[in-house]
């Protein structure tokens, strides 16, 4: 059963989950069948994290994640269970560029889907699916350890405050999703009296993040090429990644193209907080010289995001941070499964979820 904590019966156990990404949807809907309620706290208006849409003059665009990969056949299966209108599959190649540039072809992954509302989708039917209600544009920002048994932890509820000053809990377990850094920060700020906080909070500071920007180019005209991406595996290039959206159906209006162009980590640590205005003429230019056509020096209209934390280089320790389960403290996230990939943070996610659902049984 998944359902906001403030309907649930006082018998029924509680979990609370921080973040609405792809981990703790996935979390919520292996809790679906559970006689566990799900409430979940997300700091943004959106869900599924940085696998991101949004929506502008008819345009629909995967700003963040680019696609879901099926790499397996339970990553497919899911997808089909989730509902297959709106499901579709990007045909085109992912080709690879060197640091001078250089195109070469050669699909680099195998099938890739979206939905033609975009990848947000994936979290949306999760919760969906799941029952569960998200509390939207609610950051918390500190965590609250009560009735501690220190022998057992049997005891132990967990509470939640947001930067508003609203309280929310007590729950029987917590998970928490966010990126390791703003998760290192929550644990930093959790009033738990027990010597696994300092040692949680070295293991998850520990992990290593690259920064990403994200810049959107518009046109009204579209070219015609035989690959959807370019990514440049080589790091050095100022370009990591450039994707055409309008090879996702439903995404941009035919004659248009969408340009989804992420930057590399040295590049967007470099202009992180530099405004749209200041970056976009250099952005263009890259874009049209690794191309080969100047009409790109001229979008319409462009949109960015800058992802402080968006991929993790490494996985944390897991044996340090399973040591919290016996008081069921959790956590989840691509960087738990040590790989920045989307189906890495879902099936991170739902098995968290199974060993709650197990613990709170």
């Amino acid at each position: 059963m998944s359902d906001s904590a403030e309907q649930a019966d006082g018998s029924t156990p509680r979990l609370g989950v921080v973040g609405a990404g792809a981990a703790g949807a996935a979390a919520a809907y292996a809790l679906r069948d559970a006689d566990v309620a799900v409430t979940v706290f997300e700091k943004s208006g959106g869900v599924c994290g940085r696998a991101a849409t949004r929506r502008r003059d008819g345009c629909y665009y995967d700003h963040g994640a680019n696609y879901v990969k099926e790499a397996d056949e339970r990553t497919a299966a899911l997808l089909e269970e989730l509902g297959t209108e709106g499901l579709v599959e990007i045909d085109e190649p992912v080709w690879t560029f060197d640091g001078e540039g250089t195109i070469e072809p050669g699909d680099r992954e195998s099938t890739k889907r979206t939905w033609t509302e975009g990848i947000t989708q994936l979290a949306k039917r999760l919760f969906d699916r799941a029952g569960t209600t998200v509390n939207r544009r609610t950051r918390i920002d500190e965590i609250r350890a009560r009735g501690t048994d220190r022998e057992t932890d049997a005891e132990t509820r967990w509470g939640l405050t947001d930067t508003e000053g609203s309280e929310y809990g007590p729950f029987d377990a917590l998970l928490v999703t966010p990126p390791a850094p703003q998760t290192a920060e929550l644990l930093r700020a959790t009033d738990w009296d027990d010597a696994r906080r300092e040692a949680l909070v070295d293991a998850v500071d520990a992990v290593p993040y690259r920064t990403i920007r994200t810049v959107v180019l518009h046109y009204p005209f579209r070219e015609s090429y035989p690959w959807y991406g370019l990514v440049n595996p080589d790091r050095e290039h100022a370009i990591g990644w450039l994707s055409r959206e309008e090879c996702k159906p439903g995404h941009v209006p035919d004659g248009e193209s969408l340009l989804v162009v992420q930057m590399s980590p040295a590049w967007s640590t470099e202009t992180y907080d530099d405004a749209l205005a200041e970056i976009e003429s250099e952005v263009c230019d890259r874009v049209a010289d690794l191309l080969g056509e100047d009409r790109y020096r001229d979008p319409d209209w462009t949109d960015d995001q800058g992802w402080r934390y968006a991929l993790p280089d490494s996985a944390v320790d897991a044996e340090a941070i399973r040591t919290a389960e016996d008081a069921r403290l959790y956590f989840a996230g691509d960087w738990v499964a040590g790989e920045g990939r989307v189906p890495s943070a879902l099936w991170n996610g739902h098995e968290t979820g199974e060993r709650i659902g197990a613990a709170l049984d």
